[in-house]
């Protein structure tokens, strides 16, 4: 059964979910990628989290998973106009982000 958030924060949050699924979109910004890129990139992701991700977020309509039928099999990633209608949510985090470590982290980092 389907159930319904109780705000549309909390869908937000559940499709995007957790810090791999918006490390990968972040990812795919700046365009196609293959497995073996997406997982270089994050670097301590698992290849088992990684697919586990990457088929959550095409089933949400986020990413394009594309097959070419070749030896060997190459398959690419990419944002579909869903995945990247997220990048002023991703730049606001960061710019959030930003005033946070500039505000508490910085000055502990500096005593």
């Amino acid at each position: 059964m389907l159930e319904m958030p109780q705000s549309m924060v909390e869908m937000a949050l559940k499709t995007m979910g957790d810090r791999w699924k918006v490390m990968i979109i972040q990812e795919l910004m700046d365009g196609t990628k293959r497995f073996g890129e997406i997982k270089k990139e994050l670097g301590d992701i698992t290849q088992k989290v990684l697919t586990s991700n990457l088929r959550a977020l095409e089933e949400k309509g986020i990413l394009i998973r594309t097959v070419y039928a070749q030896i060997p099999p190459r398959v690419e990633y990419t944002l579909t106009n869903l995945g990247y209608s997220l990048k002023p949510v991703l730049d606001s985090m960061k710019e959030w982000a930003e005033q946070y470590y500039n505000q508490n982290m910085k000055p502990l980092l500096s005593a």
